[in-house]
């Protein structure tokens, strides 16, 4: 690894004006605040005002009032402030990645990268919302005579609490499918976090999103989320998959939807004729990509024995040269845990780990001397199952190596997991990856890369299975679900019924014979 000690100086675009000014939006009427952090020196930013339940409800009622006006808004002016917000998304991206870095920690080639997620997710329903949000006219039970109408209603006010890591690609994106069908949204960021959602939140009003109709609320989950819960039409949640029960509990009582994008154990296959170059490349990318903090990330992969060592060599050698340190430019490959508090539950997986019998390949460590919350790129092998590690999300830099012998025991070594979010194949033979991808239990299946191909993939929804969370975003479902469907149903004359004087029987004999006729003509 490459390793430095020179600390950074933060970007000049966060000055303490600009980031007042941001967080000013945030209620805050009980007068207690957060320190949110530099996470590369631990220095206070800003002090970040603290919701209390009564701002949550007024943030709620003042969005309600926002979107009724909003739904009345013709779709084409709606879609049109999203055209604007395109261009100023893509323009202030060099500003949206200082907040992004300073808050989170992340490499600047990281940070850059989640500033296209918005940009890319309006891309994509600029194109998709008015074919998906028209009326669709279908036929009714009589031919000719009656007619019904599937129509998309707003939801209403959406609630989103968002990750910290990665604060701006979900506080923003989740929110632009649901603000482009006509709803407004209440969003709580988390609170080391909520810097860069709050400047798109603005930037999405410089674009003419109307005030009041983008709410932000912050606090701890357990202060601030009750309440924000039962005031919300629908729930979208990214997070632990413990939280996510609880919210999608909550949502339930309140007879409200509900979108959850939980936690994973995500696995990499690697088939024996696969370039060992390629994916130990694709591995590191995988699992130390965002600094292993990443819902998609790898963190178990699958070696057969005939190549285990050959990719344990080249993984360890692109691991050990990865380039580690605090700086705002592109040349750090890998950057800092969010916090203290995280690099310690890092360090306890691998430390539990280490007790019982894993051995360390590279990496282990906590790097104080490069800032408060770096951690080394970690490879491990000799996890097994009574190892914190061997079945808990990690979510950090640390990967375990595992030998398979046959396919069959690789599929299940990947499925042997609650989780079922995202997973990996790599081969040559696409059609043999393709027939492994198949088996795998996740929501999605990456061929011959880790995670980025997925998830980039806009127009395929993306989601977890098993305890990895319920719905999806992206794709038609990641815009209708923000949606409710009103039945307009219309009958032109009555003829639901016996006519006045018919004998009911005579009515059911001719009533069945036109079912006859029809399912014989294909008549709906």
């Amino acid at each position: 690894m490459t390793l430095s000690t020179a600390g950074p100086t933060r970007p000049r675009s966060v000055t303490d004006a600009f980031l007042a000014g941001l967080v000013a939006r945030v209620p805050g009427s009980a007068g207690t605040t957060w320190n949110l952090t530099e996470v590369y020196t631990g220095d206070t930013l800003v002090e970040l005002p603290q919701s209390a339940p009564a701002d949550v409800e007024r943030a709620f009622a003042t969005a309600r009032a926002a979107q009724r006006k909003w739904a009345a808004t013709p779709l084409k002016r709606r879609l049109a402030v999203f055209k604007r917000a395109h261009r100023i998304f893509v323009g202030n991206a060099r500003a949206v990645a200082d907040l992004i870095q300073v808050e989170s920690g992340k490499n600047r080639r990281m940070a850059i990268e989640e500033t296209c997620d918005p940009a890319m997710v309006m891309s994509h329903y600029l194109k998709r919302a008015a074919r998906l949000l028209r009326p669709v006219r279908r036929g009714g039970p009589v031919p000719l005579l009656t007619s019904s109408t599937e129509i998309r209603q707003p939801k209403g006010v959406v609630g989103i609490i968002a990750p910290w890591n990665f604060p701006f690609a979900t506080g923003i994106s989740d929110a632009i499918p649901a603000l482009m069908a006509g709803n407004a949204v209440v969003l709580k960021p988390d609170n080391k976090t909520a810097l860069s959602p709050l400047y798109g939140v603005r930037m999405l009003e410089e674009a003419g999103l109307p005030e009041g109709l983008f709410q932000v609320v912050c606090g701890e989950g357990p202060d601030v989320g009750p309440t924000l819960i039962d005031h919300a039409d629908y729930v979208m949640f990214t997070g632990s998959t413990a939280t996510g029960k609880v919210i999608g509990e909550r949502a339930g009582r309140n007879l409200v939807g509900c979108c959850l994008e939980l936690g994973g154990k995500n696995p990499m296959i690697v088939l024996d004729d696969a370039d060992p170059a390629e994916a130990a490349q694709g591995a590191v990318f995988g699992a130390f990509g965002n600094t292993g903090q990443i819902c998609m990330h790898i963190e178990r992969i699958y070696l057969p024995e005939s190549r285990y060592d050959e990719f344990k060599k080249a993984f360890v050698a692109k691991a050990e040269a990865l380039d580690v340190r605090a700086a705002y430019d592109f040349g750090p490959e890998m950057g800092s845990l969010v916090s203290v508090d995280h690099m310690r539950r890092v360090k306890s997986h691998v430390d539990d780990a280490v007790a019982k019998g894993a051995t360390v390949l590279c990496g282990g460590k906590p790097r104080p001397d490069l800032g408060p919350a770096f951690f080394e790129p970690t490879i491990l092998e000799g996890v097994t199952k009574d190892m914190l590690c061997g079945v808990t999300e990690t979510f950090g830099p640390v990967v375990a190596l595992h030998r398979y012998r046959t396919v069959d025991e690789a599929v299940a070594l990947a499925n042997d997991t609650d989780y079922g979010l995202n997973a990996s194949v790599w081969s040559r033979d696409l059609d043999a990856a393709h027939a492994v991808a198949a088996r795998i239990e996740s929501g999605n299946v990456n061929i011959n890369d880790s995670l980025a191909t997925a998830f980039a993939a806009k127009g395929t929804p993306s989601g977890g299975v098993k305890s990895s969370g319920v719905g999806a975003r992206h794709g038609d479902q990641g815009l209708l679900k923000y949606t409710d469907v009103q039945n307009l149903a219309v009958l032109k004359k009555p003829v639901m019924g016996p006519r006045p004087g018919q004998d009911y029987g005579k009515y059911v004999e001719s009533m069945l014979s036109g079912l006859k006729l029809m399912r014989r003509f294909r008549i709906r």
